[in-house]
């Protein structure tokens, strides 16, 4: 027999590994490219800014021309906010709700509705902020004689037949009224009515309670809500002198809300 020849075994072809750059030889790169874009943006924003300005030396009118027009269009703005807040004053002060009109609200209606009384009272700061993480506040407004008031809105869909506002309510804004929100008269609105110990609660902690007999003399009348409630903190200004107000017989009434 022959001896077998022996075929020697191939050796896979070796494989060179690319050569890879290292981290922050590439990072200095990058680095290197965008600090010469931001020369290159940088000379070229300058020399617009110096052709601008040669453009504006040779052409001073502009200049007035664009003074011209930022006066008159701050004294068109001026005219039309203030004219804004007149129309707004007019509207305010012929508005009259009915207590019933207040019973079909929605609770978040409820608060605009009160705000708007706030409002047509003088506090043209008046804002519902009612909503998650308002600490016990509904409505915030400030009055014509300097005093904060922080007002908490109770709405019942049964009016005087629904639950009673008891005193679990009047603790949360006893909590925040004053030391939260900083009011000087700390009230609570409901169209409905409170229970014995809220009343009594209230009374012992200087809280005003707006019931529905209240709020239906407030809504539906002229009188503002200070005029309305009893041991009102004294004013912090002198405020305006008072004015009559509108007989309600012949204000137009509110359009109807849904």
């Amino acid at each position: 027999m022959s001896a077998r020849r022996r075929i020697p075994a191939r050796r896979p072809p070796s494989r060179r590994s690319p050569s890879r750059r290292t981290p922050s030889r590439r990072r200095g790169r990058q680095q290197g490219q965008s600090w010469a874009v931001i020369a290159v943006g940088a000379l070229f924003a300058l020399w617009v800014v110096g052709r601008l300005l040669d453009w504006v030396a040779a052409n001073r009118w502009v200049v007035l021309l664009v003074l011209l027009l930022a006066v008159a269009g701050g004294v068109l703005w001026f005219r039309y906010r203030a004219a804004r807040l007149r129309r707004e004053q007019e509207w305010a002060r012929t508005l009259r709700y009915a207590v019933e009109q207040l019973d079909r609200l929605h609770h978040r209606a409820f608060e605009h509705a009160v705000r708007d009384l706030m409002f047509r009272d003088g506090c043209t700061d008046a804002v519902q902020v009612g909503g998650a993480g308002d600490h016990g506040a509904d409505v915030k407004a400030t009055d014509p004689y300097g005093r904060r008031w922080v007002i908490q809105c109770k709405h019942r869909k049964a009016g005087s037949a629904g639950a009673p506002v008891g005193t679990p309510d009047l603790h949360v804004l006893n909590g925040t009224g004053r030391p939260v929100h900083h009011g000087d008269v700390v009230v609570l609105v409901t169209n409905g009515r409170f229970s014995r110990p809220a009343l009594e609660f209230a009374r012992s902690q200087r809280l005003h309670l707006v019931d529905r007999a209240t709020l239906s003399a407030w809504a539906g009348g002229g009188r503002p809500l200070w005029e309305l409630l009893r041991a009102v903190p004294p004013p912090r200004s002198p405020g305006p002198s008072p004015s009559p107000s509108p007989d309600p017989s012949s204000s137009p009434s509110p359009t109807p809300l849904t």
